[in-house]
């Protein structure tokens, strides 16, 4: 399965609203949207800092390696 988002997760643990970290971290919506899908094939180490910054977490919080199946 490759690198799993695990940041939906964060924010509904924290109670925070993607619209607030978006302006947080200063990109848009609609590209958070595609983070929190897995959607986006790369992450800026800035733009994981300010993530890591609002949610007060780890890189490991957000970004999980699950394996292929056998």
């Amino acid at each position: 399965m490759g690198i799993v988002v695990k940041l939906d997760v964060m924010l509904s643990q924290r109670k925070a609203r993607s619209k607030d970290l978006a302006a947080y971290v200063g990109i848009t919506q609609a590209n958070l949207s595609l983070l929190k899908q897995g959607k986006v094939r790369g992450v800026r180490f800035d733009t994981l800092q300010k993530i890591c910054e609002f949610l007060d977490c780890q890189p490991g919080d957000l970004l999980v390696h699950e394996a292929d199946g056998p």
